[in-house]
C-alpha cells in the first residue's frame, strides 16, 4: 500500500492518534478511488482546497468538495483551523496512517473491502506513472536509485504474514516523510510499495484428457 495509506513501520511509534483503523463504516467511505487519493495527497502534501486537490487529479471542483464532505462525514478528513473563514475552506487530514488488518470489517463488507484495496491498488499505479513521467529530468544520482522488480515465491500464509513483518522491521530503519518537519539537504520523498499477494494458480489438467493428434503432427496426411 501507499505509505500514507499503510501502518507506520514497526518501530516508529506512532501516537495513536496518528492512526485511523478501519471499521465497515470507514470501510465504505474509502470505496471511491477519489477518496483514497484526496487522503494521500492532504496527508503527503499538508492542508489544501477542493481547487487546488481538483487542479492536482484533474477533476472538478464540484466533485472534489462533494468527497471531502464524505471524508468529512466519515471522520477522515476536517477543516483546517489554523486557515478559517476565506473564500475557500482549507482541509487537512485527521491521521497520518491507515490500519487495514481487522479482519471484523473484511467479512462484513467483502465488496467494500475489495473496492477499498483496488482503489489503494489504482492510486499506486498512479503514483508510479508521475515519477516515471518525472525519471527523465530527475538528477542522475537518483535515476540510478531507482529500483522496480517483483519476485513469485511459495510460502504458506504464516510465513506470508513473517515476510510482512521483516520488511516493516526494515522500513523502520529509516525516517518517514514528515510534511510539517524539516528536510535534510538532498533528501526526496521515496514511495516504498510492498504487496504480500496470494496469487491464483491455474488448475492442473486432467489427466485423462485426451491429446491432440495434430498438435505434434500425428494424424496429418
Amino acid at each position: 500500500m501507499l505509505p500514507e495509506e499503510s501502518p507506520p513501520p514497526t518501530g516508529h511509534d506512532p501516537r495513536p492518534s496518528d492512526t485511523v483503523v478501519l471499521d465497515a463504516s470507514g470501510l465504505r467511505a474509502l470505496t471511491h478511488p477519489v477518496r483514497v487519493r484526496l487522503i494521500g495527497l492532504l496527508r503527503t502534501d499538508g492542508p489544501s482546497t477542493a481547487t487546488r486537490l481538483a487542479d492536482r487529479l484533474d477533476l472538478n471542483s464540484g466533485a472534489t468538495s462533494y468527497h471531502l464532505r464524505q471524508l468529512a462525514a466519515a471522520g477522515f478528513v476536517e477543516e483546517d483551523p489554523d486557515r478559517p473563514g476565506g473564500r475557500e475552506r482549507w482541509w487537512r487530514a485527521v491521521h497520518r496512517f491507515t490500519r487495514f488488518d481487522d479482519p471484523e470489517p473484511v467479512e462484513r463488507e467483502p465488496a467494500a473491502a475489495l473496492a477499498y484495496l483496488q482503489s489503494v491498488a489504482a492510486a499506486h499505479a498512479s503514483q508510479a506513472q508521475q515519477a516515471f513521467a518525472h525519471l527523465p529530468t530527475s538528477p542522475a544520482p537518483w535515476r540510478h536509485a531507482l529500483g522496480l522488480g517483483d519476485v513469485r515465491l511459495r510460502l504458506t500464509p504464516e510465513e506470508a504474514s513473517r515476510l510482512g513483518a521483516e520488511i516493516r522491521e526494515v522500513l523502520s530503519r529509516y525516517p518517514l516523510d514528515d510534511p510539517d518537519a524539516e528536510r535534510p539537504p538532498g533528501t526526496e520523498p521515496v514511495s516504498v510499495v510492498v504487496h504480500v499477494l496470494p496469487l491464483p494458480e491455474e488448475p492442473a489438467p486432467p489427466t485423462d484428457t485426451p491429446t491432440d493428434p495434430t498438435a505434434s503432427g500425428e494424424g496429418n496426411p
